[in-house]
C-alpha cells in the first residue's frame, strides 16, 4: 500500500522533468553539437602573426613591383 502512491508521484516527477526537457529544446537537435565542432569558424581568434592565410606584403617601399633587368636596359 505504501510503494503505490511512491511509485505514482515518481512518474508524475518523470512525466513532469520530460515534458520540461520537451519545451526548453533538450532535444531538438542531438547531433548538431558533434557536426558544429568541426565548422571553422574561429579565424577571428588567431593571432595575426600566426595565420596562414595573410595576403603578401607588397614588394618595395613604395608597393610596385620590382623592375626587371631587361626593363633598366631598355631605359639606358
Amino acid at each position: 500500500m505504501f510503494l503505490v502512491p511512491v511509485m505514482l508521484i515518481l512518474v508524475v516527477m518523470g512525466i513532469l522533468l520530460f515534458s520540461w526537457a520537451v519545451k526548453n529544446g533538450q532535444y531538438d537537435d542531438l547531433e548538431g553539437p558533434a557536426h558544429r565542432i568541426l565548422y571553422d569558424d574561429d579565424k577571428d581568434m588567431i593571432p595575426e602573426d600566426a595565420r596562414t592565410d595573410k595576403p603578401e606584403p607588397p614588394e618595395g617601399p613604395s608597393g610596385e613591383e620590382k623592375q626587371r633587368p631587361e626593363d633598366e636596359s631598355r631605359r639606358s
